[in-house]
């Protein structure tokens, strides 16, 4: 249990508590519309879910290698899934369905990371390369770059991001007007208008720190993940560093009020009451 309480952000006397431990590497945690949050173990292959009063249980094995993930706008969970590089989403009854089948240009993608889903519909998502032990022998990387894709609601797969060193975190604010994309390998973290064709504009550099996983709340504080969970203001000021136990790979909020920060941590998940909520 550490202590944690600054510039009004965190609940007064709220401690960062540990939820589950004992997982391999946790990752990818999107929350439900009923707030429970889904998370992966990724090496072992497996999808969790967190709930406010029952805990932790097991969602399901054999998850295409699901690492981040996030709800649609119809309440499914779509995962960026490396075993075979496709962007799926699960039915009601935990089939995988692919909506998004790897290939572009003629090549197969690096390796699906983390994704953001828009008001409308669309999907942006990061391609960084880290090799995968299950892959087949002689995978390699195909793209010549480490990008950043929009895949339209209806619509033909764009890169939209093509001069990054290894693109990972991203989110995007609640009305789908601007863009944050973490470059984890530069250390820094840009700022992009979003157009109405899904391309991005005006690239702005927003933060001197790279992030894995990234979250907002409903004050449009951006929320990335290092050593510590690192929280920064709208106009890019750095004024809150959350320390955990272990060093944070992703975060979201979660809890029927959205008002709890859940942290997925290496061998473990954390939870810390806010003051601040998280978008719906």
């Amino acid at each position: 249990m550490v202590s944690a309480q600054k510039k009004g952000l965190i609940e007064k006397g709220a401690t960062i508590w540990k939820a589950g431990g004992g997982y391999t590497f946790t990752e990818g945690p999107a929350t439900a519309p009923d707030g429970r949050v889904f998370f992966t173990d990724q090496p072992n292959d497996q999808i969790y879910i967190w709930d406010e009063e029952k805990g932790i249980s097991l969602y399901l094995e054999g998850t295409g290698r699901s690492n981040g993930m996030y709800f649609n706008n119809d309440g499914r969970l779509v995962a960026c899934a490396d075993e075979h590089n496709q962007l799926i989403v699960f039915s009601e009854n935990k089939k995988m369905n692919v909506i998004f089948n790897g290939q572009y240009e003629g090549k197969h993608i690096n390796g699906p990371n983390d994704l953001w889903i828009t008001p409308g519909g669309g999907i942006y998502f990061s391609d960084p390369y880290y090799h995968r032990e299950w892959w087949p022998d002689g995978h390699k990387l195909e793209q010549d770059v480490r990008g950043v894709y929009y895949l339209p609601p209806d619509g033909k797969i764009k890169r939209v991001i093509d001069d990054f060193k290894q693109p990972n975190g991203l989110v995007g604010t609640p009305d789908g007007k601007i863009l944050y994309v973490a470059d984890i390998n530069d250390r820094k973290t840009w700022k992009y208008d979003i157009q109405p064709d899904g391309t991005l504009a005006n690239k702005t550099l927003f933060a001197p720190d790279g992030s894995d996983g990234m979250t907002i709340d409903n004050s449009g504080n951006i929320y990335l993940t290092s050593q510590k969970v690192l929280v920064y203001s709208p106009a890019g000021e750095l004024f809150e560093e959350i320390e955990v136990p272990e060093a944070p790979s992703n975060v979201c909020f979660a809890g029927k009020k959205r008002n709890i920060l859940f942290v997925t941590a290496r061998t473990s998940v954390y939870i810390l009451r806010m003051n601040v909520k998280g978008v719906n």
